[in-house]
């Protein structure tokens, strides 16, 4: 529901109704709707940090970039309430907002991880200083891509665009800065997903 209709939009009257229970056994098991966003939080976070690992028996490569970015998209689409009203929800719930603060950190420091092996390995190519900037435009894409793209495709329903364009975007960041071989590795692994 919060997906469809947008987690402000959505009561607790409103859950009850639709899991066919009353207001007062709702409220036995949460005691507000803070509490059932901060429980579908959980399992947001713990999808997330899933997405984050890299290997530990091997370096990461160009395919661990690509998985790990269809992890994160994947895991954004099923929650994608929490990035389209990720503003309000943040503002209401200071324990939430600490905690996404923390995945950002987590996210910013494996995908630095993750591209200074690429830099070691010799097919990604930054200069001083660019790393950084990276980094950050890809997780500001990354984190406010739902809402971009409900305003960019006039998608207010609930839907979510194709979470390949997401990707294809924070890409699009890394593609100058990629060796033509990874770049064509790329384009191949996008093919396939899209096959």
């Amino acid at each position: 529901m919060f997906n469809t209709f947008g987690e402000p939009n959505v009561t607790t009257n409103h859950i009850a109704d639709e899991t066919g229970i009353s207001p007062g056994n709702l409220y036995y098991h949460f005691r507000s709707k803070g509490d059932i966003v901060e429980c579908l939080f959980a399992a947001y976070e713990a999808r997330i940090d899933e997405a984050l690992l890299l290997p530990s028996a091997r370096a990461p490569n160009i395919e661990d970039l690509w998985l790990q970015l269809h992890l994160l998209f994947e895991a954004i689409g099923r929650y994608r309430f929490l990035h389209r009203d990720l503003v309000d929800i943040l503002a209401r719930n200071r324990r939430i907002r600490a905690r996404f603060a923390r995945i950002l950190d987590r996210a910013g420091a494996s995908a630095r991880t993750l591209l200074q092996q690429l830099m070691a390995d010799g097919v990604l190519r930054l200069g001083p200083g660019e790393l950084a900037t990276l980094v950050e435009n890809a997780l500001a894409l990354v984190t406010f891509w739902v809402g971009y793209d409900s305003v960019r495709n006039n998608h207010f329903d609930g839907a979510i665009g194709d979470p390949r364009a997401g990707m294809r975007r924070v890409i699009a960041l890394l593609e100058p800065h990629l060796a033509a071989a990874e770049r064509a590795h790329l384009a191949a692994l996008a093919q396939a997903y899209a096959d």
